[in-house]
């Protein structure tokens, strides 16, 4: 448990990014998105530069285009409502390839697509960099309350636990020549799922048990203290820094 755990969107890497300290990274990344988000939606040219920032610092840790648009795919649920609003919208018509579409329902649309888009990018870049249990200690040196980071490592520790046991039981039904055809195996399906949850339940509490055992009071022992020099911080607020003048330039253009 107390080893490190890797995430698919994490990229093994020793560029400059990789080697930022996570509490940084986790900063500079939220920062970008609060100046994103505040950047008003006419300065279309403002999220091109956000963009191009972005690539920059892409191109800095060296994560391939590819990789960071596959990894885009996350934000499709928000792409398919931004394309429904113009056509739901209210207000001025306009015409656009022979439809009839609402103008503040197309601002609207490139709001959430451009906004979200470079959100999901900024996330994206700082899972590529960062692993999982560096972020999680970021998470602690900047404060956050103890028990949501406990809460959020004991999550993303057992989430492939549980998916395991999960795995194992959907293979030893298959092995008994079960395969889940219409709604008559729903019965077994939810057997399962309910045989899951009550292993999931009784493995937490040994594993509670083990913990307090171990002198466990509610709090996590800090194993390694990360730190940061102020060299680090300006290389991580260059980010924010630049993109904070975009949004002015934004709000007086």
């Amino acid at each position: 448990m107390g080893a490190g755990h890797a995430h698919r969107l994490y990229r093994h890497g020793h560029s400059a990014v990789h080697a930022l300290p996570p509490h940084c990274k986790l900063a500079a990344a939220f920062a970008f998105v609060v100046v994103v988000v505040s950047t008003p939606r006419e300065a279309v040219w403002a999220f091109g530069a956000y963009a191009l920032l972005l690539g920059a610092v892409a191109a800095a840790a060296r994560v391939p285009a590819g990789f960071l648009l596959r990894r885009l795919l996350i934000e499709i649920p928000f792409v398919a409502f931004a394309v429904l609003m113009p056509f739901v919208a209210e207000g001025e018509r306009v015409e656009v390839w022979g439809l009839s579409l609402s103008v503040s329902g197309l601002w609207g649309a490139w709001n959430v697509l451009a906004k979200g888009t470079l959100g999901v990018a900024a996330s994206v870049l700082l899972a590529s960099t960062t692993e999982l249990r560096a972020l999680l200690l970021g998470l602690q040196r900047l404060k956050l309350p103890p028990l949501l980071v406990q809460i959020a490592s004991f999550m993303i520790r057992y989430g492939d636990v549980i998916t395991g046991e999960l795995r194992r039981m959907s293979i030893a039904r298959r092995s008994r020549g079960f395969e889940a055809r219409g709604i008559r195996h729903w019965g077994v399906l939810a057997k399962t799922a309910g045989a899951l949850f009550i292993r999931s339940y009784e493995r937490g509490e040994r594993v509670y048990l083990a913990m307090v055992s171990r002198g466990y009071t509610g709090s996590m022992p800090v194993i390694d203290e990360v730190v940061a020099t102020r060299t680090q911080w300006a290389h991580a607020a260059a980010l924010p820094v630049t993109a904070l003048a975009v949004c002015l330039m934004g709000w007086t253009l």
